[in-house]
């Protein structure tokens, strides 16, 4: 038998993902971090992008979206606390298409009352929700 971790993906709104992996690997705050049982304790945020987790038996990654949030390791568990969650079936490229340009409309318009730093996260969620879609449409 693989060796395994539980891991729980979950945001405010769900619990995106509970179940054993053999491995969880996603975009924490200084780069890419790969999660494999036995792991040494670590909490840290993670920033947008997807979270790949490999589950024994099945051939492909389940592929999660997440906005931001902490990630919490223990020696025998994973929690990914998202600020917002997407599974990678729902992910919608037109919706996080009109969101960067929204985004990027916004940080041009320097004469409009608007949180500069609220649109350069809404900017860089959008960014890496786009490149997760294309990650996941270049495994399949």
């Amino acid at each position: 038998m693989a060796h395994t971790i539980h891991v729980d993906v979950v945001s405010a709104e769900e619990e995106i993902f509970a179940g054993e992996a053999e491995f969880v690997a996603l975009p924490g705050e200084a780069g890419e971090l790969g999660i494999y049982p036995q792991h040494t304790p670590l909490i840290t945020r993670i920033r947008p992008g997807a979270v790949r987790i490999k589950v024994p038996g099945q051939a492909d990654e389940e592929f999660v979206f997440v906005a931001g949030g902490i990630l919490e390791v223990q020696p025998n568990g994973v929690t990914v606390l998202a600020d917002t969650a997407i599974r990678g079936h729902d992910l919608d490229e037109a919706k996080a298409a009109e969101a960067k340009k929204l985004a990027e409309e916004a940080l041009a318009n320097r004469e409009s009352e608007i949180d500069y730093a609220k649109a350069q996260a809404e900017l860089a969620a959008a960014v890496a929700q786009l490149a997760a879609i294309e990650k996941l449409r270049r495994k399949r």
